[in-house]
């Protein structure tokens, strides 16, 4: 009978520290978000401790002495403002409240202080969205144990960071199958960021469906708005301007972007739908209150912060120490055309 093999140890602070060219207090310090420590000192220590397969202890799961009495997760955020955010934390907020967990909210001011803070709260976890984060800084929480869940990301994530967003091609092709059964040829687009993820589904969507029905759309005519209402209605107005040669439609990847294009619209004396139609994207207060109200593709808001704490719950719940490399889950949920009055026939 083959002796028992024993498993391999776990990597030390003192090997970090080499690795790192540093000395064990420091490490000590970064792992647990201390402030006194360079940022290029604490992303030092972190990609060692990443190397070598470094995982810190909990200190939140159940068994553990330490262990909150009121257990609680992070919410990060780039900003507060706006309908869209809002909706995605009345998602998260209900859902923790049912389970009895409490909710901290970060705004991500600068690179990493957001992640020192995390590192210093004993949390189940954290949600990160619309904040434009590197695959070191994602590498860094999960080095430190720290179960994450990313909403809607602006860039893809490494492999062993769960995701959640929207069907973002499906709803591209959705707007344009709209258009094109309305009998539009005519169609610009206002995209979002180029790099950004979602933005470049839904324009891809989108123009897939248009060239599978032999339509294209002019380079002139597709724009990009950064998700800003004023860029979207200044880049609208440029493909608004030309009596001769201006689209019968167009999409805004964002409902805030359409509203910066119902902006344009009104200052070239175009009646919505009568001489342009509009379709935005994702369904947030503000396009059932435009006039005319706006035809959008629904994005579920609210569920999918509902679903990144179910997601994070269960990560927090099953997940154990082990090395990096792993891979995560990816969910997306299902988008859907809303038809209101402010697209029509040509």
């Amino acid at each position: 009978m083959s002796p028992p093999i024993d498993p391999p140890r776990a990597p030390t602070l003192a090997q970090i520290a080499a690795r790192a060219g540093t000395s064990v207090p420091t490490v000590s310090k970064v792992l647990n978000g201390g402030t006194d420590v360079s940022d290029a000192t604490c992303r030092r220590v972190m990609a060692s401790a990443q190397e070598l397969g470094y995982r810190r202890k909990t200190r939140t799961r159940v068994g553990d002495d330490r262990r909150l009495s009121v257990p609680l997760i992070d919410v990060v955020v780039k900003q507060v403002e706006g309908s869209w955010i809002s909706g995605v934390l009345e998602g998260v907020e209900a859902a923790a409240a049912a389970d009895g967990v409490d909710v901290v909210l970060s705004v991500a001011r600068s690179d990493d202080d957001w992640m020192r803070r995390l590192l210093r709260r004993p949390s189940l976890g954290a949600i990160i969205v619309l904040v434009d984060t590197t695959a070191a800084q994602l590498n860094m929480l999960t080095t430190a144990n720290i179960p994450v869940v990313v909403i809607d990301p602006i860039s893809r994530p490494p492999a062993d960071i769960a995701s959640i967003g929207a069907t973002n091609w499906d709803g591209g092709r959705l707007a344009a199958e709209h258009l094109l059964e309305l009998g539009h040829t005519r169609i610009g687009v206002v995209g979002g960021r180029r790099a950004e993820l979602s933005s470049s589904a839904r324009i891809d969507g989108f123009v897939t469906a248009l060239r599978a029905a032999g339509v294209t759309v002019p380079a002139k005519w597709l724009a990009y708005g950064d998700w800003d209402r004023e860029q979207a209605h200044r880049v609208a107005a440029a493909m608004l301007s030309s009596s001769a040669s201006r689209p019968s439609a167009i999409f805004a990847c964002s409902d805030f972007m359409a509203l910066g294009v119902y902006d344009a619209a009104r200052d070239a004396s175009l009646p919505i739908p009568g001489r342009v139609s509009i379709v935005g994207f994702d369904d947030i207060q503000e396009s059932a209150w435009a006039t005319p109200p706006m035809t959008t593709v629904r994005q579920p808001i609210v569920e999918m912060g509902a679903a990144a704490f179910r997601m994070l719950r269960e990560a927090d719940r099953t997940a154990t120490p082990g090395p990096p490399g792993g891979s995560a889950i990816r969910m997306e949920l299902e988008t859907r055309l809303i038809t209101r009055l402010s697209t029509g026939r040509p």
